[in-house]
């Protein structure tokens, strides 16, 4: 006997990286409404989103991947997307006013749209009203609601909607809503918010938007035409796809061609009585392409006047050179590197430099740092100075950028180049707009619409895991591709062997038969006198001597007479001046931090990692945090620096507990981080291989991070990891 249908299916097309998939598809599943199947459309094999889509089918058997919408069953369909969320009771609403109404065409919902920089909530209700008359859409003249916001009968949407309209992503959704309002014989509303949706920040028009968009006005007002529909109704129809058009023509340069066909269009269907809606619409029923495009570049260039006549004759000259060389024709063969605003050769894109050197010879690579930066760089690294006329000239010309901050603001994005955002950690402190709640955070940060700026020129974002992912997506909303390809600078716990460990140790004055605790605390946005709530000398003296000290902080040794007593006696050794973070982690036997993101690195060396976190409901109210490190922490937590003493007096550090809540850890956080990431992004970006010529992801089981040293306590043997 063949299982009833379920009464609803929830699609969600997938696209891109898994991003907020997650919240999406637990916003489906934790409904009490339990009569449901939810459809994960497209999730590209092998990608992060298939496998979060995999893990979530194997667990509850209502999630069903398919190619294709046409896999739904249900009597009715709700299309979600995974910026898209269900509020709870949500489907038991749906449901009740279904049974009211009976079967309806379209029940349109209550809906709420949550604006990417946080601001005020947008909630659209409609007003009730009977069930056998259109109230929503061209229909009625009031404006067409998101496809998103409706529940769909199944039948009567696969009998009136193309299965092409049906499956395109979000972000082209148009003749979607627009075909079904046509169609729909009885409608009904829903006017309690039922669907909560966070809208993306739309920076760039994805390839071919325009086109696309053409495609869909062509089919809705064809199909309106043929229906006959009211010349009232028509007008607002039409004023609304228009609306769209002149958007996107005006938000991106429109090519001559796009807008001689929305001429065209506009010419042909316009409605008797239709009104045009300002000079940008006259301008585009006339044809008149060069005014449109001349329009909005008025009043920029009369700003830019003002502006170049305020400044100071050296900003005027490097606008001048910058301006001089962006005439010029981009180099296919020039990439450009920096770290850290320039602080030297360091993080991601050093490990990237480094083997696109290798790998990708033809490529020259540039790497940009300040002026005092300049002896500490290697001999065998072009190196240019920010600032400089070089600068201008390469940052003007690379096809290739590539940096773990961002560019100057006066950088412009030049169209063929490709820039990749690499960052320099795994989040657990909120960034980006994330951060505009906590305002002592949000003031320090600046301005967010510049940082907006400065992520439209971003194509590809680096992420180390899945959460990195989810991170970035929300933090910096925009247009550019995630690459899950691990952290280039974390290559080297997978590749260091022994005689490296070895060496690094030798130079940095660590006796063979000490434990090295790297100690390793993070930047406060709130006073905090460290040194005073956290006695490190002390710690050194009562912790035993078979431990030794790596202090990477900003304490004041000359300072301090304990410290120095620690120095001289060889329990404490200061390494915050080195360059290579990699390299004090290799060296390290273990970690101690509080809520700095080397935890998340350090993970990958599979070494124990033990955190205090004396100031955890200060830093997490003040900061903002995006999981409860304490909850799940990578081994294990002190609170006070006498527990932090018992932790290592009694072995705790490197017992099973701390072993199984690492693993835990590295499962969440390190499953990209294989020893082949920069091999990965020169591939992908520099030598332009397709994803499936990559290396493969070697899993976290098979892999061997590099040996802690010989003859240490807590020694991990170099075997794979379990």
């Amino acid at each position: 006997m063949d299982a009833p249908l379920p009464r609803f299916s929830i699609i969600i097309p997938i696209q891109g990286g898994a991003g907020r998939l997650p919240s999406a598809l637990d916003s489906v599943l934790a409904q009490s409404f339990p009569d449901v199947e939810l459809i994960a459309v497209r999730a590209a094999p092998g990608s992060p989103a298939a496998a979060v889509v995999a893990e979530y089918a194997a667990r509850d058997p209502r999630v069903v991947p398919a190619d294709s919408p046409q896999a739904a069953t249900g009597t009715y369909l709700l299309f979600l997307d995974t910026d898209t969320v269900l509020p709870p009771e949500a489907l038991a609403a749906v449901h009740a006013r279904l049974a009211e109404t009976g079967d309806v065409d379209v029940l349109y919902l209550g809906h709420e749209r949550v604006p990417w920089w946080q601001g005020p909530s947008v909630t659209e209700l409609f007003e009730d009203g009977p069930a056998d008359a259109p109230v929503c859409g061209p229909a009625s003249g009031v404006r067409l609601p998101p496809f998103w916001a409706a529940a769909y009968r199944r039948a009567f949407l696969t009998d009136h909607v193309p299965e092409a309209a049906l499956s395109r992503a979000r972000g082209t959704d148009i003749s979607r809503p627009a075909l079904a309002a046509l169609a729909a014989g009885r409608t009904a509303v829903l006017p309690t918010v039922c669907v909560r949706h966070h809208e993306p920040r739309r920076s760039r028009p994805a390839p071919g938007r325009h086109d696309d968009l053409l495609d869909q006005v062509e089919l809705v007002l064809d199909r309106a035409t043929e229906r006959g529909l009211p010349e009232d109704r028509l007008r607002a129809l039409f004023g609304q796809l228009f609306a769209e058009v002149l958007d996107l023509a005006s938000a991106a340069p429109c090519g001559r061609a796009f807008f001689r066909r929305a001429s065209r269009l506009h010419r042909r269907h316009r409605p008797a009585g239709h009104r045009a809606q300002g000079l940008r619409e006259r301008l585009l029923r006339r044809g008149a392409y060069t005014a449109f495009r001349v329009l909005p570049a008025l009043g920029r260039r009369t700003a830019r006047v003002r502006a170049y006549a305020a400044r100071a004759v050296l900003r005027r000259r490097r606008a001048l050179t910058y301006a001089w060389y962006l005439r010029r024709p981009l180099d296919e063969n020039l990439a450009v590197f920096a770290a850290y605003w320039g602080r030297g050769y360091a993080c991601n894109p050093a490990a990237v430099h480094r083997k696109a050197r290798e790998l990708a010879p033809h490529i020259r690579s540039v790497f940009l740092v300040k002026e005092k930066e300049l002896p500490h760089m290697p001999d065998d690294v072009e190196s240019v100075v920010i600032g400089s006329r070089r600068y201008w000239e390469v940052m003007a010309r690379a096809k290739y950028t590539f940096n773990n901050v961002n560019f100057d603001n006066s950088v412009r994005k030049r169209p063929g180049t490709v820039h990749v955002q690499t960052h320099h950690g795994t989040p657990l402190k909120r960034m980006g707009v994330d951060q505009i709640e906590y305002r002592a955070v949000a003031a320090a940060t600046g301005n967010f619409g510049r940082l907006m700026r400065r992520v439209d020129r971003w194509d590809c974002s680096l992420s180390s895991n899945a959460h990195s992912t989810e991170v970035w997506s929300g933090a910096y909303p925009g247009t550019f591709t995630h690459l899950e390809y691990g952290y280039p600078r974390n290559d080297r716990f997978c590749t260091a062997g022994p005689g490296e460990v070895a060496a690094i140790r030798a130079r940095l004055g660590i006796p063979e038969d000490r434990v090295a605790l790297l100690y390793a605390p993070t930047y406060r946005d709130y006073p905090r006198d460290v040194s005073a709530q956290f006695d490190l000398a002390r710690f050194c003296a009562e912790i035993g001597e078979e431990f030794v000290v790596l202090l990477r902080a900003h304490y004041f040794l000359d300072g301090d007479a304990g410290l120095q007593r620690a120095v001289a006696d060889g329990r404490l050794i200061d390494v915050t001046s080195l360059r290579d973070t990699e390299d004090v982690c290799l060296a390290s036997d273990a970690l101690i931090t509080d809520y700095s993101s080397i935890m998340f690195d350090y993970a990958n060396l599979d070494r124990p990692i033990v955190t205090y976190a004396d100031d955890w409901d200060v830093y997490r109210d003040t900061r903002g945090v995006y999981f409860d490190l304490l909850a799940e922490p990578p081994g294990q937590v002190a609170r006070t620096q006498d527990e932090l003493i018992r932790v290592f007096t009694s072995g705790e550090w490197s017992d099973e507990r701390s072993a199984g809540r690492r693993s835990r850890f590295r499962e969440r956080f390190c499953p990209f981080d294989d020893g082949q990431a920069a091999e990965r992004v020169v591939r992908r970006v520099l030598l332009g291989q397709p994803e499936e010529e990559l290396p493969p992801l070697i899993p976290l089981r098979e892999r061997l991070p590099a040996p802690a040293a010989a003859g240490t306590t807590g020694r991990r043997s170099r075997t794979p990891t379990r």
